[in-house]
Order: structure tokens, then sequence, then C-alpha cells
């Protein structure tokens, strides 16, 4: 049995290019088009206007000893339009989004079928199954071939154990080795002709995420963690496995499977798609009027560092009641209180003898600020009572931290709290988190995801990496990344410490994050002396929504610039930042409806060499009018037309 099990391993690691009992679908432009064989191995290929961009590529789940997707018997085979509008919750890139596809549904002998959509912007499959009771699903086979010269760009992760913010690394799929590292998602590729695909899954409920390696032979096959049989923590954030099952979940035997999907397009389709929203599920809150997105004055970057007043700053009330006045003063929605604020991470109910949460909760509610705190994933799933502790007391919401897993145990403990939290009117804002994959759609109380390599990495937050965001992983849902950094440097002078931290890139490159970046809590990392003295760029960062009601990219290559345009009534903001390489990019103003006045700001003359140098700047314009938005490296440009 063994040997047969390998031999069909072996069999779908195999690219092939025969086809056979081939069922054709494609967009509802016609641009994509996918084609299912049914033959020996369910398996897909996709082609992008005249390039084939994916190659014979094979499917197939293991219920214990029972592989669905080989040697597969169709029973029926329906086609349909998905054609309807979804209304956004918490609307990161737009109010409305368009939800167009061709579906085909194939189903197969043995209670199971495939689902397969195809976008305008790409294509999506999962396997439906129809078992009686629970079933062990041993592994789920995803080997994705490319042709030749292809390139990815990944994460590399040594183990499932990770926070999920490593740097990319850039490599052609033929030098990716079958023992290298894997990574986990999203994973960016680029064919020799440019044309780009992101791979990322949705709707991912009581399964593990999904993590990929390298086939060896330009593809990506994969890999999933086992489901804990067994676990201790470690310290008071930690947890080690100390035993697998032999199944990658146990789970109904009547669900669908989580969606696994491809963005197929150019930079401007990638850094503007929305399929983890679309496939995400549909929201589970009758209520979500209480669900209030933002800007957050946060402390921990700065260590607490505000100076010229008459009290001793650091973890105290009279530290985050200047926090609070700071943010009342600019209309920053909340203040967060981060690690340090309880005397025992373990536990959550006694605070440090000079911190008192419910009179900041007073303090910060008859000023129109909220309070948000920081816990450990540990405390709160020793702890779920805290839950509604808090929120009796009139805390807005949580930072949960370290969970730094995605087993399917992990998956599930994610989706336990935002439940619970919904339930007394919390968001969640998730760190050392896996990326948005469904659950902030059917819980949009789950107001970000961190997940990413941010300004908290001090100097190894590095542009020339942070350029990649909107194309990778800031293009599959929100993020939390952290930005505005008051003491900018070029990256050789980043030399930040704990009280007086450095952010890498220009002021504008800083200020631009805050168009060009999209989470439902958008943090302000800086100390809020830094920002009174700095208060022109601290009022145009205050005032940059967090939620739009429509986006647009005006100009985009991945790894290189983002230019984007997002419209909040009748303000348009436009956000524009670069890595290494100065740019010079021409862009049209033709989306407005009529003249406005422009307020913005850019790298001045020394930028380049002196990162904090800048310039602000007014002009008329109309829509008739294009702008030119010069750039130094690892520089910005943003401004607001009113």
């Amino acid at each position: 049995m063994m040997k047969y099990l390998l031999s069909i391993f072996i069999m779908l690691l195999t690219c092939v290019h025969a086809m056979a009992a081939t069922e054709r679908i494609s967009s509802p432009d016609g641009r994509i088009r996918l084609e299912v064989n049914t033959d020996d191995t369910l398996r897909m290929r996709v082609s992008y206007g005249d390039e084939q961009v994916l190659l014979n590529s094979p499917l197939c789940l293991q219920l214990q000893q029972e592989w669905l997707g080989v040697r597969p018997k169709v029973k029926s085979i329906r086609r349909k339009l998905i054609n309807r509008q979804l209304v956004n919750v918490v609307p990161i890139k737009n109010a409305v989004t368009n939800d167009e596809a061709q579906q085909l549904t194939i189903a197969f002998a043995g209670n199971y079928s495939v689902e397969f959509r195809v976008y305008n912007n790409g294509v999506a499959y999962r396997f439906v199954i129809d078992k009686k009771g629970k079933v062990d699903v041993t592994d789920e086979l995803m080997t994705l071939c490319f042709p030749s010269a292809t390139k990815a760009h990944i994460s590399k992760t040594r183990g499932f154990w990770t926070s999920y913010e490593e740097p990319y690394t850039h490599l052609a799929l033929a030098d990716y080795k079958v023992q290298d590292d894997m990574s986990y998602l999203p994973v960016l590729m680029e064919t020799a002709r440019g044309t780009k695909l992101l791979l990322s899954e949705s709707d991912v409920r009581d399964y593990p995420a999904m993590f990929v390696k390298s086939t060896g032979n330009n593809g990506l096959t994969s890999i999933f963690p086992k489901a804990p049989a067994a676990w201790e923590p470690l310290g008071d954030r930690g947890f080690n496995v100390t035993s697998e099952s032999p199944f990658i979940a146990r789970t109904e035997g009547k669900r669908s499977l989580p969606w696994r999907f491809l963005v197929i397009g150019d930079d401007k389709t990638i850094a503007a798609n929305e399929m983890e929203r679309v496939l995400g599920g549909q929201c589970k809150l009758t209520d979500t009027s209480w669900i209030k997105p933002g800007k957050v004055s946060w402390d921990w970057w700065n260590h607490w560092t505000i100076w010229n007043v008459d009290f001793e700053t650091g973890i105290n009330n009279q530290t985050y009641q200047y926090f609070i006045d700071f943010a009342a003063k600019y209309g920053i929605e909340y203040i967060l209180l981060d690690e340090g604020w309880n005397k025992d991470v373990r536990n959550p109910f006694i605070t440090r003898d000079e911190i008192d949460v419910k009179q900041l909760v007073e303090y910060g509610r008859q000023r129109g600020v909220g309070v948000i705190l920081w816990l450990a994933w540990l405390t709160v799933e020793n702890h779920m009572d805290l839950i509604k502790y808090y929120a009796d007391m009139g805390v807005s919401g949580l930072k949960i931290d370290f969970m730094d897993h995605s087993d399917q145990w992990m998956v599930n403990f994610y989706e336990r709290v935002a439940s619970e939290c919904a339930k007394h009117k919390l968001m969640v804002d998730f760190h050392g988190s896996f990326k948005p994959a469904g659950l902030e759609i059917r819980y949009p109380n789950v107001i970000s995801y961190e997940g990413v390599r941010g300004l908290e990495n001090g100097g190894g937050c590095h542009p020339d990496n942070t350029i990649w965001l909107p194309f990778i992983r800031n293009a599959v849902g929100g993020m939390d990344f952290t930005p505005g950094s008051m003491a900018s440097a070029q990256p050789e002078d980043n030399h930040g410490s704990g009280s007086l931290p450095m952010g890498s890139g220009t002021r504008a490159y800083q200020m631009a994050m805050y168009v060009c970046f999209e989470s439902g809590l958008q943090m302000l990392a800086d100390s809020p002396t830094r920002y009174m003295r700095e208060d022109e760029c601290t009022r145009y960062i205050a005032s940059v929504p967090t939620t739009w009601d429509e986006s647009r990219v005006l100009s985009a290559k991945a790894g290189d610039h983002y230019v984007v345009a997002r419209r909040k009534g009748d303000k348009w903001y436009i956000g524009a930042m670069t890595g290494g390489k100065p740019q010079q990019l021409t862009v049209s103003l033709d989306f407005l409806k009529g003249k406005g006045m422009l307020t913005g700001f850019r790298d001045g003359r020394n930028a380049h060499r002196i990162a904090v140098d800048y310039q602000r700047f007014q002009q008329q314009v109309s829509p008739t009018d294009k702008l030119t938005l010069n750039l130094v490296r690892n520089g910005g440009w943003c401004c607001v037309i009113e």
C-alpha cells in the first residue's frame, strides 16, 4: 500500500502536457481560459491571452486511504455565471466589490465535487465533500507547474512555527530546489513575458493554512502542518507541539474546503485585486454598526518616549493620558496599550500599580478616544472571560499577539476569538499572525492582521522589501504595517535605538504609506512629541481615512514603484512610494469630476541623503491635468485633492 501511495505522489508531482476528457471555461471577458482534465488525475491548466501561464497541474485530496481526484469518474457537470455586488463592512479598498465569474462544478463518484471559477483577473478552485460524519483529511495536494523562466517572489521559512515576517526572496523557479525552505502564502510569480500570478487562499475554516515548497521542476506543491494531537505552553506566549495527528484536519464530512486562487494579470491588476474578499464567505454578524475602523496612537515602537512634560514618562496613566490628549487633538480614534500594562503577561486582570485601565477608558471616552489592549494569545486562550470583562469596562478592542502557527487548532483559535469578541462588540487586531484568508469577511470585527515585515523591525524594515507589499502581502487583505516614523532616515543612516527609533525611507515615503497601505486600523507608530513638532505632517496623516469608497491604481511595477488614488466622499488622496531606485512618474487626474485644490507633500531636494527633507505644496488641478511625481530613492509622494 505504501508503495502504491508513493507512486501516486510521484505521479502527482509530474507535470505532463497531454490532455484528455477536458472541460473548458473562460473568464467573462474571455481573456483567461481554464482547462480541466478528468482523465487519470484531476488537472488544470490556464492561459492568459495567447500565453500559457500554468501548465497541466494536478489537484488531489486524500481522506485517509481514499484519494479524491485520482482516476476520477465524472457524474455531472454544471456551469453558471456569477454576477453580484458585495457591500463591504470594512471597505479598505472599495465600498462595493464586483464579484463576476464563470463557474464550473464537476461532481464525481465518491460523493465529492470540485468547483472552478474564472474571473477577469484570475482563477480559483476548491474541493467540496459530501461524506457522513467527521472525516480525516490526510493531505491535500496542489502541484502548480509553471513555464520555464518563471520567477518567484517567496517568503522562506524553515518550519511551520513562524511570525510571517520574513523578507522576500526573489529567484528563478528553476533555481528553487526541493531541499530549499518552504514558503508561506501569498507568493508572487512572474512569467518570461512579465505576466504576474499571485497565489493565495481564502475561506479557510477549521482547516490549516497552506504553505508551498519547490517541486524541483519549475513548480510549487502544497504542504500543510499536521493537526496537533498534544501541545504544551512555552513561556508566557509560545507553545510546542509535542505530538502530531496523522492528518492535517479532522473536520465535518459535508463541507467546502478552502479556495485556492491565482490572481493573473499585470502589476496594476495584482495590486487592485479583491480575490481574497470575494471568496471569503459571508458576514456572520447581523449588526456591524459598532465596528469603527480608524487610526491608533501606538506606544510600543516609540517606547513611551515623550518629553517636555512635568511627569516621569513610561507605562503609567499620566503617559497614556498624554497619548489620549494627543489623539484627541488630531482626531485620532484610538490609543493602544501594548505589552507591559499588566504585571504578568499570563494574568490579564492584574495591572501594574501605575495603570488603571478603567480610568483611562473613561478619560478617553470624555475626549472621543477609544482604548485598545495588547494581550498574548496564550493568555486569551486561558482566560476567555477577559473578553467580556474588558468589553464591559468599555475597551474598544484587543491586539492579540504571538500565535505564530496556522495549523487547524490555531486557525480555529482565531475564529473562536473573533466570534467571542463579536459577541461582546470588541474589535480584534491579530499580530504574530498569518495572512488574511476570509475570517475578516465572516467576522469584520477582525479589523486587521500583521503577518508582515513592518516598521517594528527597525533597520530590518528596508524599503527595497517594503515596495513589494502592495503586490504580495497587502494584495490579499488588511495589513498592520505600523507606519509613521518622523525620524526618517535613508537605510544606511538608520541607527535608531529603543527610545529613539528611526524608520527607513524619506518623510514623504512614511506619510505616503497611509494612502498606499490598506488596514482597518492604521497605527501612528512614533512619539506624540515628535508628531506635535511636525504638525503639518501629522495633520495630513491624521486626515487620511482608513476606509475608502473607491481605489484606483494609477501606476505600478512590482518591486519598483506604486501609485494609488483613493476616494472618500468627495475627496481624493494619492500616495506614491518607491524602493532604492529614484523615480519620475507621470499620472493622469482624469478620475476627478471637476477642479480642486491639491495639497501635497513630496521629497525635498536633499531627501536622497537627508531623509527628513520634504516640501509641502499646493496647486489647482483639473481632470485634464497630469502630475509629474519626482521620488528620490526610498522616497514618497502624497496629497489630498478637495
